[in-house]
């Protein structure tokens, strides 16, 4: 006869609550920065003084700033004020050839309007480690505002280009000030940050970045219970090192250079129908 009890489910779903962030706006950009001051150190302004051949070896953000501030008469709105910290490696060519590197940081700047809605309500969290007793001040450390968070995502910058420039044509930078650079910035290149009355080096810096703002949200789920691994951590033994090595896969496609395909999103070597969006039959862009 055939067996008609019902197992149960060992590991149920339940609805959980979860203490989270909600997206209420975000925005994607391709921003290009043109004629961006560098701030060199001393050795670097030196360098630009005693030649013109230089080239930029890369660009790196190292720290990034979001203020955020209510939009007037627009209610449920916000105002981002972003500025980005990118470290910019330059090469020079020096007499007889020789090759010298040097270091500056670029300052650029953004505005971006999002919906952020309204908060009203005052936040208190407790802080491990951090005990109330005989302390008067523990709640406003503890409170936090009620703006919403502002998020940036974004990829170091592309060098467009690089321009030894004199005083008289190099605009006044109104956005930053080199002593306006945190000091946490200053001390990720090799020196002293100067800022000289002479010539002064400038980049054209391309950004693609994703801008997002968010407030804290309790969300009901639907969760299952979290299963114990029944997969078991694998060691090399310290007599056979190769032991580990040996269950890896092959790397295959790391041997396998991607075709042109690939890249164009399958539409290589097919004949491409375009309609009036400029879209080739395939689907690629």
């Amino acid at each position: 006869m055939p067996d008609n009890r019902i197992c149960p489910n060992p590991h149920p779903k339940e609805n959980i609550c979860i203490d989270t962030y909600r997206v209420l706006d975000s925005c994607r950009d391709k921003d290009c920065f043109e004629n961006v001051k560098v701030y060199l150190t001393e050795f670097g302004e030196e360098i630009i003084e005693r030649t013109s051949a230089i080239r930029a070896k890369c660009a790196k953000i190292v720290s990034a700033y979001i203020d955020v501030v209510d939009v007037p008469f627009n209610r449920g709105f916000y105002q981002l004020n972003i500025k980005i910290y990118v470290k910019i490696v330059c090469e020079a060519c020096i007499s007889q050839g020789h090759i010298q590197e040097f270091e500056g940081i670029a300052v650029v700047e953004k505005k971006v309007v999002l919906f952020g809605s309204e908060g009203n309500v005052s936040v208190f969290k407790s802080e491990p480690g951090v005990s109330s007793f005989c302390n008067t001040n523990i709640c406003d450390a503890n409170r936090s505002s009620t703006l919403p968070r502002a998020v940036i995502e974004t990829v170091d910058p592309i060098i467009l280009s690089i321009n030894v420039v004199e005083p008289k044509i190099f605009p006044c930078c109104s956005c930053c000030c080199i002593e306006d650079i945190p000091e946490h910035v200053c001390n990720r290149v090799n020196g002293r940050l100067c800022a000289r009355d002479e010539k002064s080096l400038v980049v054209s810096l391309g950004f693609f970045s994703v801008v997002r703002i968010e407030r804290p949200a309790q969300l009901l789920i639907n969760a299952t219970e979290y299963n114990i691994p029944e997969k078991e951590c694998i060691a090399a033994r310290e007599n056979d090192p190769c032991t580990l090595f040996r269950s890896m896969s092959f790397p295959i496609k790391e041997f396998a250079p991607p075709t042109f395909s690939s890249f164009s999103g399958g539409c290589a070597g097919e004949k491409h129908d375009r309609d009036q969006g400029g879209r080739c039959g395939c689907g690629c862009q």
